[in-house]
């Protein structure tokens, strides 16, 4: 797990050369405002680590709110043969 850092708004907004070099070491910066996390800031390593998660959620879909063709590509779909 990537280390985190916790920093107020205020000191970040106005250091934010030294905390976008902090990134590269720390990883992950919190942001706070009164002791509540309200943004965050990424190394280019952990955005790219977020980005391939991201890539890999997966979709919920109701089988009511389907159309005929989808429900007809599930219905013919083979394991482990990608789609045409």
């Amino acid at each position: 797990m990537a280390q985190i850092l916790r920093v107020p708004a205020t000191v970040f907004s106005r250091s934010f050369a030294r905390y976008q070099d902090e990134a590269l070491s720390e990883k992950i910066i919190e942001v706070t405002s009164h002791g509540r996390v309200i943004g965050g800031y990424l190394s280019a390593s952990e955005l790219e680590h977020y980005k391939s998660l991201k890539r890999r959620e997966r979709e919920v879909l109701i089988v009511g709110e389907l159309d005929e063709d989808t429900i007809s590509d599930i219905e013919n779909a083979q394991y482990g043969v990608a789609p045409k």
